[in-house]
């Protein structure tokens, strides 16, 4: 059978009878042998002679690494698994399991070195994703899901009781909007660049607001507070939590009332001698989203034939009824159709809450990666120019929308405008050829901050009548290479060490300008004036079929940035945010 075949026949520490009946027989006939010889004690004596032989004595070994929460009942199963002698084309499964955190293990297999394990089993698809889409990446191959658990937010009893638990239902906006009205109730989290938990809340938060007027603004001010109580892990939010019986601990504002959990670590937590049942569960209304423990294979390619088939022994082993119950045991849920009261009593929930209801649409990646990029920003705070073609090509009609692509371009700046926090600080430059005299660009607006006083208001309404101001320029070609240097040395003599720093780069076509200077001496330049201690990566926007994906990539990667295309200007706001969460996990292994 090939590699991808499924386990033998047998059930969990099954063995066929009739190999062993043979080795006993063997046996036997080997003892007779050797007493005839008169040497049957020797023999005993030197191992020759086995009595009970096991399939222990030779097992395939796997090593399993998995997300710090499931890790104890894997531990378990794979005891049991032991045990059982669960085999695999009658050779025993010896499976070990390590705990390691998912964001970790996906760091170490996006360098492409050999990994150590097997088997990886993290808390969410979402890093299974993230290692895939790196073309660096070892390689990993998801093989089925190990169990779910849902995602809310938990409180102390003063506080879910302060807003009506368990009979009044809320959306995750009214959820983490509460936080922001009542400065009693705190919201903690882990940190959605390193808890799955915190990325798929984030991300429902994101979902929710582009539903309502005015509510990327919003949300970004809900990440903004939340990124002042986050810890690094789900277990080290639990310890944000207060510590005595009233669930307030006064005086004391480090403690979180209220946390973005799942359903699993608020069960261990109230069945911890800490916790004692102290935590109730809300249920958002508009779907839950949950963690869903993909069972993944590693470097697949590089796994032997028994190795790779005695990981999917392994995992067919997990579903059978006996370690579902262990599962359960430890507070997972294992099937999408039957909810265990019990499981849900112990983490906290109750009826009306809607913990049975289905989960919520797992999040695409673009709906990942804009979370996680708005985030990114509103923790760390940016410092970004946006330099924007203005050339006459930028009045070609996209598709038959009757808009141009500067008309779509200015929509979505306006869109990412607004997941920025009045910290932050934007400014805007245009170009074409000649704009400014003999100069190719000119400064729109410069890069201040956001909440600053500008005129008869801010920044930010400066930088909106900006951004809809924008307008082809008759006649005008695409000046790109001196506008690119200039752009850069502005952006690198005016970094700010205390924020995310980065110039974006509009385009929708190559360099016109004869009088400029050339590729590769703007290349040489932009490495010249790159600093790893300074880091500001460029982030070129080839926009449209005239522009150049390959030219992009090669002008920004001399800064550390990245280049992409996009055939719809809609897709701008997207693209930004996704090039940041990558500038900003270069800067991070950096």
């Amino acid at each position: 059978m090939g590699r991808h075949s499924l386990p033998d026949q047998y059930g969990a520490g099954g063995s066929d009878p009739r190999p062993r009946a043979r080795r006993r027989t063997v046996a036997v006939a080997t003892a007779l042998v050797l007493a005839i010889a008169g040497g049957t004690a020797v023999a005993v004596q030197s191992g020759l002679l086995s009595f009970g032989s096991s399939c222990q004595d030779d097992p395939v070994r796997l090593k399993l690494a998995a997300s710090p929460d499931m890790a104890p009942a894997l531990r378990e199963a794979a005891k049991q698994a032991r045990e059982d002698d669960l085999t695999s084309d009658g050779r025993c499964v010896a499976v070990s399991v390590s705990a390691r955190d998912p964001y970790k293990v996906a760091d170490a297999l996006a360098t492409g070195e050999k990994a150590d394990v097997q088997v990886w089993v993290p808390d969410s698809d979402v890093w299974v994703q993230q290692v895939s889409a790196d073309s660096g990446a070892t390689q990993v191959t998801p093989a089925g899901t190990v169990a779910s658990t849902p995602v809310g937010v938990a409180m102390v009893p003063s506080a879910a009781k302060s807003l009506g638990w368990p009979k009044r239902t809320y959306s995750w906006m009214e959820l983490a909007g509460a936080s922001l009205q009542d400065d009693a109730l705190r919201l903690g989290a882990a940190d959605p660049a390193r808890s799955a938990t915190g990325l798929l809340a984030l991300t429902q938060v994101g979902t929710a607001a582009g539903r309502i007027k005015g509510g990327d603004t919003q949300a970004a001010a809900v990440m903004k507070t939340l990124a002042q109580r986050t810890s690094d892990s789900d277990t080290q939010v639990l310890d944000t939590l207060p510590r005595d019986s009233s669930g307030t601990e006064q005086g004391n504002p480090r403690r979180n009332q209220a946390l973005i959990l799942s359903e699993q670590a608020a069960f261990a937590y109230n069945s911890s001698a800490a916790g004692a049942g102290s935590l109730d569960m809300f249920y958002p209304k508009d779907g839950s989203p949950r963690l869903d423990y993909p069972y993944t294979l590693v470097d697949q390619t590089r796994l032997s034939t028994d190795e790779n088939r005695a990981a999917i022994r392994f995992m067919t082993y997990l579903r059978q009824p006996e370690q579902r119950r262990v599962l359960e045991k430890y507070g997972f849920r294992t099937s999408a159709d039957e909810v265990s009261q019990a499981l849900v009593t112990k983490a906290g929930g109750s009826s009306p809450q809607p913990y049975a209801q289905p989960a919520a649409r797992p999040a695409d990646e673009i709906a990942l990666q804009e979370a996680l990029g708005t985030w990114t920003i509103t923790v760390q705070s940016a410092r970004i120019t946006t330099v924007v073609d203005a050339s006459a090509s930028m009045s070609e009609p996209v598709g038959d929308t009757g808009q141009s692509r500067m008309d779509v371009t200015k929509a979505s700046l306006l869109q990412a405008l607004a997941t920025f926090t009045p910290e932050d600080e934007i400014g805007l430059w245009d170009f074409s050829t000649k704009l400014d005299g003999d100069k190719d660009y000119r400064v729109r607006v410069p890069t201040e901050r956001l909440g600053d006083r500008a005129g008869e208001g801010t920044q930010r309404d400066l930088l909106s009548a900006a951004f809809s101001a924008l307008a082809p320029v008759p006649n005008g070609a695409t000046g790109l290479y001196d506008t690119t240097l200039a752009a850069y040395q502005a952006a690198t003599s005016s970094y700010d060490k205390g924020k995310f720093n980065a110039l974006v780069i509009l385009t929708d076509g190559v360099n016109q300008d004869p009088g400029s200077i050339s590729r590769s001496d703007l290349v040489e330049r932009l490495e010249q004036l790159t600093n790893p201690e300074r880091p500001v990566p460029l982030i070129m926007i080839a926009v449209g079929p005239d522009a150049d994906r390959e030219e992009a990539e090669q002008i920004a990667k001399a800064t550390g940035g990245s280049g992409h295309e996009v055939s719809d200007p809609s897709q701008i706001h997207s693209v930004i945010l996704q090039a940041i969460v990558a500038a900003g996990a270069r800067g991070s292994r950096g």
